[in-house]
């Protein structure tokens, strides 16, 4: 576990230098400890200052049957929840957003989770051409590190109707392209991207926001030249492009 605080605190502090990446109390990550347990960070806690404390040890169990259930929530109901999953009753309160957090944590290939506000991002996400920006491209870096589409997510309030409408959406998603969205866009809310690592997960949200800043930059100077289809299914397929993501693993290699 000594670990993976580590690498956590590190993928917080990154993110939060990033200022347009996430302020205050914004974002969350978290990592994966075993089928049962994972580490979130606390609720309002920064990432540019998190502290190994404001790491929360969850188990996971109770949350996902809580995903699985039909009927509604009351907020204190949820509230109750996230409190009796700490396996430290001293521990800091879990962020809200821990219950899709831990959905995704237990998709095969996933270790690690980001979820960030970012400034160009959200210029997109809170526009009426959200939907375009998830399923085209525009560079070819997007597609290597953030896929060849992301999942949009139409706004749903933070909490377990979230996670449940993510769960949902994501499930179709992998029916259709038989891939989990390495990038999920949460209209007029934010983004969140997964991995095997932390890298992979920084990468496709800095790729992310860049791709976003173009895409702003370009429709003010006239419109925008997306990539063909057919060349984003070309650079998703290269055995380059896999080479170059692979790179992202420890060491610099490895399966993804």
């Amino acid at each position: 576990m000594h670990r993976l605080r580590e690498q956590l605190l590190a993928l917080a502090h990154e993110l939060g230098d990033k200022r347009q990446m996430a302020i205050c109390g914004e974002g969350n990550i978290s990592g994966q400890l075993g089928p049962d347990r994972i580490l979130i960070k606390a609720s309002g806690t920064s990432l540019r200052t998190l502290r190994p404390e404001a790491l929360v040890e969850v188990r996971t169990r109770a949350l996902l049957q809580a995903l699985r259930e039909e009927r509604a929530w009351t907020d204190q109901e949820v509230e109750d929840l996230l409190m009796s999953a700490r396996c430290d009753s001293a521990a800091l309160k879990p962020s809200v957003e821990t219950l899709f957090h831990a959905w995704l944590l237990s998709l095969p290939n996933v270790r690690f989770v980001g979820h960030v506000h970012p400034i160009a991002t959200n210029q997109v996400l809170a526009s009426a051409r959200a939907a375009e920006f998830a399923i085209r491209r525009i560079l070819p870096d997007q597609v290597v590190y953030c896929g060849a589409r992301s999942l949009l997510v139409p706004y749903v309030d933070p909490g377990l109707a979230l996670a449940r409408r993510i769960r949902e959406v994501a499930r179709a998603f992998q029916g259709r392209y038989r891939t989990i969205p390495r990038t999920i866009l949460l209209q007029n809310h934010g983004i969140i991207a997964t991995g095997s690592t932390p890298a992979h997960v920084s990468a496709a949200l800095a790729m992310a926001e860049k791709a976003a800043a173009i895409m702003v930059g370009a429709a003010a100077l006239g419109g925008l030249r997306y990539m063909d289809p057919k060349e984003v299914d070309r650079i998703a397929s290269r055995a380059d492009e896999h080479y170059r993501r692979a790179m992202l693993q420890p060491e610099g290699r490895g399966k993804v």
